[in-house]
Parts: structure tokens; C-alpha cells; sequence
């Protein structure tokens, strides 16, 4: 039996909450200081939270320590180390190896160590010499090919590897990224990247005759594989983690729904084979659409070599999904030629003849027409439009849209002096009380009374009545003392 775990990105507390809500068997999070995302920082006190509610699921938290650190902040880093360790942290993230000279897999008890894609792990060598220190995981390198992490995993298999299949992508390895620094002084060692690739430039031959003016040149699309999951299983990963620390609470609900409903379809084909590390049940109210969550269009990158069409040149934004082609314009509205249904307030983009992105909200629909807060200038028939904000999508997702539950049997039984209950895998208790035999069948009311489980992360599954229990008399009373005692 293999395990596998989906990894969700946590903003901060609310959004770590909801990636378990919607299936997500771990979640990464950045404290105060020293994330390699600084605009995403947490308290100790929100993080010991996170801690508290995913373990309800034995979900994990892995918080995210992977700068550089420089000479005079070792010792605070420790000490962070220390905070973390204490208030249940499963793992940190590193990537200053200078770390490990302060015996730090020796320090902390609780805390596994993995190794931050801002390490460059893209060699058998390199994840072999990580375990060799004390590493139990490794975070491999974006670029690295589907042969590629399948050879690391066959060279170092007692490695857990954990590969990113969701979100944006920098055009430099993970961590050898020096322009932002080089540029603005922010560097992105130090969390501050400044997202130099999503800028225009122009591109020049030898001669300085211009070939390209003002594109978005290296400007990448976003990673979206999850119709390689599969594949990356065999390949000997384990954990998929998806990309996004600062991202919405939406845009973790949705992604985090879609990937961990594949993974369990996946599971469902090999019975046997693979198993979530994480438990709990979850029910979804909505259907999850990958194209209606920020995107600059997809690429599976370079998971089956390299391939040209991996960047977004045109525009840093998402440009959303293709909802049709613009068929007539008349005054200040205009028709589309499509099946997709428009709400008041979508927003809605396009390429004008120029190649820049333009967009504009929808004032009103009627049908197929729209009628736009201001109507675009550069508008033409036959151009594609795409929506970017989608108005009922948005409304549904602001609203409750999972529900995480891990189902029991309840097991009621006599003993010597009483009745007990087993809660199957999770705890047992026992009552003294002289049974007698029921005017009426007991069996209804057992099994409403075991069943309140109110706001537990429990649901009930199954209710057992053994040694004809369901003839005597139980009062509600007690059979919700065994209920709340058993699983307290």
C-alpha cells in the first residue's frame, strides 16, 4: 500500500481551513518570517490552529521556512524552529543547508524536514545526499520531465518526493533566480521576488533590429496536470502539491475540489494499491472548473520533455475561459456567438488587434446580448472573448461549499454490569445500568440518539446492536454519554 497526499496551499488561516475542508490531505503555510512568500505570513497562535483542525483528520501542516538566511538571523531561526516544533508542525520546508550544521534534525522532536524546491532538487544526487541528512522529502525541481523523477525515485526510493501540478511557474530552476534582485534589490531568495518575468521587453537581433516590442517574453503559463496524476504515481511520487500562497480562498477551494476528486477516482481503479494519507469523507456543493479559477492558460511544462508552447506572451493576467466569439455589434451592446450563460457583473476580456488584453464588465444581459458598463473601443466581430470574473461562480464559492467528515461504526454491546460502545478505530465506553426489557423496540431510537453528532468532524455510518440490546430499555441519556465519551 502506497500513500498518497494532496498538498494545498494556506494564505492563512481561513484559507488552510477550507483546502482541508475540500480534501486536501496536508497544507503548507508561512509563518511571520522567513517564507519565501513574505506577503503570507502568520502568527504562531493562527498556525497552531491550522494544526488543531487538520489533525482532527490526521491531515499535516507543513510550514514553510525556505529563505536564505543570513548570518546574524540564525538564531532566531532556531528559535522559530523551536515555536514551530512546539505547537504541533509536522514539517518545515528549508533551503539553507547551513541549518543542518546546527543539528537540527536532532533538536526537533515533532518537525520532518523537507528539502524546498528552492534547493534545486533535480539530481539523484542531490535528493540522495538530502536523505543522507536527515531529509525525509524532497520538493523536486519544476522542470524536471516525467523520466527525470521517475529515475530520481528508482535511485533514491526510501525518498518521499513531492512535485508541484497546479499554479504558476517561474522561467528560472526553483532558487537560481538572481533578476529580481539584480533589478529592484528584492530578491526572491528572500520572499520578495518582484515578478520581473511578468514584465514586457522588447527582443533585439546582434544587429539592434527590434524583433519583438513589448511582449510579455517570459512570461510562463500556469502548471495544470492533473490528467498526469496517474502517470506521476507510477513515476514514485507521492505527494502533488498545488501552488498559491497568495492566492484566494476561492481559488483553493476549487483547485484543491478538482484535484483531490481525481485522486480518489484514480485510487478507486487500484483497490489495494494506493491510500490517502489523510482521512475523512467530503461532500462537495458545486462542481469544480479548473478554467474558472486565475489561470494564464496551462501547460503540463515539461513533464514529457521540452516543448515550445509553455509561455503566455500576450498577457501576465488570467485571461479566464473562452466563452465565445463576438457575432454583432450595434450601439452600445453587442451578441455572442456561444452557449455560455452571462450574469450582470461578469467580467470579460479580449486581444485587441494590437495583442494587449482589454477588459470591461457586463452592465446588463439580455439572452445572448450584453450590454457593458462602457463599451470597448477596439471591440470587433469575430474576436474571441473570454470571462475572468464570473459572477454566479463567485457567488457560489463565497458561500459554504464543502463539508469534511469522517465516517464510524458505533458498536453497542452488553458487558458484565452494562452496555458499551465501540467506536470502530477511534475510542470505546462503557456504562453500569440494570437493563430491562423495553415495552417497545429500541432500535430506532439507538441508533438516532448514537448518530447526533452534531459539529464533530464525525459522521455516523453504521450503528451494530449486539446481544439482542434492541429489546431493552436505554435512556437517551445514556446512550449519549457513551456516544460523547467514546469519542471525546
Amino acid at each position: 500500500m502506497r500513500y498518497v497526499e494532496l498538498l494545498a496551499p494556506a494564505k492563512n488561516l481561513e484559507t488552510g481551513k477550507a483546502a482541508i475542508d475540500h480534501g486536501a490531505d496536508a497544507v503548507y503555510i508561512g509563518p511571520h518570517r522567513y517564507g519565501a512568500r513574505s506577503q503570507a505570513g502568520n502568527s504562531l497562535d493562527d498556525i497552531a490552529e491550522l494544526c488543531r483542525y487538520a489533525h482532527q483528520f490526521d491531515a499535516k501542516v507543513y510550514a514553510t521556512v525556505n529563505t536564505l538566511i543570513y548570518d546574524n538571523e540564525v538564531d532566531d531561526v532556531l528559535h522559530l524552529l523551536s515555536d514551530l516544533d512546539s505547537i504541533g508542525v509536522d514539517a518545515v520546508l528549508i533551503q539553507d543547508m547551513r541549518l543542518l550544521s546546527k543539528g537540527i534534525r536532532q533538536c526537533y522532536s515533532h518537525m520532518a524536514l523537507h528539502a524546498s524546491t528552492q534547493a534545486d532538487n533535480r539530481t539523484a544526487d542531490k535528493v540522495r545526499w538530502l536523505h543522507e541528512n536527515g531529509f525525509e522529502r524532497a520538493v523536486l525541481a519544476r522542470e524536471l520531465s516525467l523520466e527525470e523523477i521517475r529515475t530520481i525515485h528508482k535511485a533514491v526510493p526510501e525518498m518521499e518526493l513531492e512535485v508541484f501540478v497546479h499554479g504558476a511557474l517561474c522561467v528560472s530552476y526553483s532558487g537560481l533566480c538572481y533578476a529580481s534582485e539584480h533589478c529592484f534589490g528584492r530578491s526572491a531568495n528572500r520572499g520578495e521576488c518582484a515578478q520581473f518575468c511578468r514584465l514586457k521587453f522588447d527582443l533585439e537581433d546582434a544587429d539592434g533590429n527590434i524583433i519583438e516590442k513589448g511582449r510579455h517574453l517570459l512570461s510562463l503559463r500556469d502548471m495544470c496536470r492533473i490528467d498526469n496524476l496517474e502517470e506521476l504515481l507510477e513515476a514514485g511520487v507521492m505527494s502533488f502539491k498545488i501552488e498559491g500562497r497568495l492566492k484566494d480562498i476561492s481559488y483553493v477551494k476549487n483547485v484543491t475540489a478538482a484535484y483531490s476528486q481525481r485522486l480518489n477516482e484514480i485510487i478507486s481503479r487500484h483497490p489495494g494499491e494506493y491510500q490517502r494519507t489523510s482521512k475523512g469523507r467530503v461532500e462537495y456543493n458545486f462542481k469544480p472548473n479548473l478554467r474558472k479559477t486565475f489561470n494564464r492558460g496551462y501547460t503540463e511544462y515539461f513533464l514529457y520533455g521540452r516543448t515550445p508552447d509553455i509561455f503566455s506572451p500576450d498577457t501576465p493576467k488570467a485571461i479566464g475561459e473562452y466563452v465565445g466569439r463576438v457575432k454583432e455589434i450595434r450601439g452600445h451592446s453587442f451578441n455572442v456567438a456561444g452557449t455560455a450563460v452571462f450574469t450582470n457583473g461578469d467580467g470579460l476580456c479580449f486581444l485587441n488587434h494590437e495583442r494587449e488584453l482589454e477588459g470591461f464588465r457586463v452592465n446588463r444581459v439580455e439572452g445572448n446580448r450584453l450590454f457593458p458598463f462602457n463599451m470597448p473601443r477596439n471591440l470587433r466581430p469575430g474576436m474571441s472573448l473570454y470571462r475572468n470574473n464570473d459572477v454566479a461562480f463567485d457567488r457560489l464559492m463565497s458561500g459554504k461549499t464543502a463539508e469534511r467528515k469522517i465516517p464510524v461504526t458505533m458498536i453497542l454491546g452488553r458487558t458484565a454490569d452494562g452496555v458499551s460502545l465501540d467506536v470502530v478505530g477511534y475510542g470505546q465506553s462503557s456504562v453500569t445500568i440494570l437493563l430491562e426489557k423495553a415495552q417497545k423496540p429500541q432500535l430506532e431510537n439507538i441508533h438516532k440518539q448514537l448518530s447526533k453528532l452534531g459539529n464533530t468532524p464525525y459522521v455516523c455510518d453504521k450503528v451494530i446492536v449486539n446481544d439482542g440490546l434492541e429489546e431493552c430499555f436505554i435512556p437517551s441519556s445514556v446512550l449519549s454519554e457513551l456516544r460523547r465519551t467514546a469519542l471525546c
